[in-house]
């Protein structure tokens, strides 16, 4: 039955997965003949791939007009896994949906916030998000918070370059500095907080340099996927 492992993993939910192949191995199955045996690898692409296990929030105040913000949110719409969600195109008038964002959330194993460094911040209507949406006795709080065991990861992408961004230099920090209220938000939810994945000097990537900054977030995505899902 080796010739049906690859669509089973690429195909099915793990619980999919392991009824397929129990079935698979069981006695009576295995008098059958081997063509009927091997209709059972045909099952995994006959039915439908199973959920994105990531959302990523994409949170660019104009991403029609941006290069590397635009870029990266392409790199990670090209997995399978990865469930992109852009905020300002869902919500140009700041009525966000908490119902439906908070069902979204649910559904994800993983969450990621990708955007661009604001003011030392994240964009006004990511921080609206994170205060309608992630409420008390949902995201935090309670007996059995609803976030608790997921994690929450951020991309984010800075107009300075790298050394600007340490004690000493023009911006004072790091960007890990800056982005605490994120992973002390990961903490207060139960959640489990990744490394960021940084990218400096953001006005001046293009062409060669763009496409490896793209390459590398994408290894950062699968990276992550990894060692959180499986």
């Amino acid at each position: 039955m080796e010739g049906c492992c690859l669509p089973l993993r690429l195909r099915q939910s793990p619980d999919d997965c392991r009824a397929i192949l129990l079935k698979a191995n069981d006695p009576k199955t295995m008098m059958q003949s081997p063509a009927d045996r091997m209709s059972l690898s045909s099952v995994a692409l006959e039915t439908t791939p199973a959920e994105p296990t990531c959302l990523l929030v994409i949170a660019h105040p104009r991403l029609d007009r941006s290069v590397v913000n635009a870029r990266l949110a392409k790199t990670a719409g090209e997995r399978p896994e990865i469930e992109i969600h852009d905020l300002y195109q869902a919500y140009p008038d700041y009525q966000i949906d908490v119902a439906a964002e908070q069902e979204r959330l649910l559904r994800h194993k993983v969450i990621g916030v990708q955007f661009p460094l604001f003011w030392y911040s994240v964009p006004a209507l990511l921080k609206e998000w994170f205060d309608l949406v992630w409420l008390h006795r949902f995201a935090y709080g309670g007996h059995a918070p609803r976030l608790a065991g997921k994690t929450l990861f951020c991309a984010a992408s800075t107009g300075g370059d790298e050394r600007s961004y340490c004690e000493g230099g023009r911006n004072g920090y790091s960007v890990e500095e800056f982005l605490r209220p994120l992973e002390r938000t990961a903490a207060l939810c139960q959640m489990r907080w990744a490394a960021p994945h940084l990218l400096h000097d953001a006005p001046r990537l293009r062409e060669e340099p763009l496409e490896q900054a793209a390459q590398g977030y994408g290894r950062y995505l699968d990276n992550l996927m990894r060692e959180t899902v499986i």
